[in-house]
């Protein structure tokens, strides 16, 4: 199974999905920063460019100026769709937090909530094969890019899983102007098949021999 994994700018269309699904022909998932999808327009027309072309598309969206998680199957249906989970320790991840799709179960962690997964994701009760972590924009410090990735290999050798994120190319949290743009794919043992700071290439990962190709 071939994964894409995106570190695209913002936009208000999805010119950069359709380029990188043109280009990159025979992929599997596509995996794109929380946010990308600027609104139902944007939605729709990855509905659409996922059945076109046979693809998986993780993501999220924004809705009422709030981030909706969203899981798009090869068909073009919303396998998964929810709120993003509020920041307090004390809530407990949204459900649903997996999708069958196929042949796999995908976990799914929309950016901060990564700090909920190792406490949350065993509601789940499945066997889950691989997580997607799609993250807004960049780390703000070495120390949160270095606790975010710890907290995905805990999880992904906890819960036997593949697990990857990315964030956008550009944007800042809180528009405090820095951003540590972040990519990754851990192995189900915990161990890195990447790890990409401040280098926003996209990455094609082969989940089947961790073979990884950059753009």
């Amino acid at each position: 199974m071939k994964i894409l994994i995106g570190q695209p700018a913002h936009e208000e269309g999805i010119v950069q999905l359709k380029n990188d699904i043109k280009a990159n022909e025979g992929m599997d998932i596509i995996l794109y920063p929380e946010g990308y999808l600027s609104g139902k327009k944007a939605l729709e027309d990855a509905c659409k460019i996922a059945q076109e072309n046979n693809v998986v598309i993780i993501t999220s969206y924004r809705k009422d100026n709030k981030d909706i998680a969203v899981i798009i199957s090869n068909t073009g249906e919303k396998i998964l769709e929810r709120a993003k989970t509020l920041p307090d320790e004390n809530e407990e991840l949204n459900a649903p937090l997996y999708a069958n799709c196929g042949d796999i179960n995908i976990g799914y962690l929309l950016c901060m909530e990564i700090l909920k997964g190792m406490r949350d994701l065993k509601k789940v009760g499945v066997n889950i094969d691989f997580i997607a972590h799609p993250i807004g924009v960049g780390m703000y410090s070495d120390e949160q890019f270095e606790q975010w990735v710890n907290e995905a290999q805990k999880i992904a050798k906890t819960y036997k899983a593949i697990i990857a994120g990315t964030s956008h190319a550009d944007g800042s949290y809180k528009n405090c102007g820095i951003s540590i743009p972040i990519s990754y794919c851990i192995d189900s043992d915990g161990e890195p098949i990447y790890i990409s700071k401040s280098d926003t290439r996209t990455r094609i990962v082969n989940l089947d021999t961790k073979e990884v190709e950059i753009l």
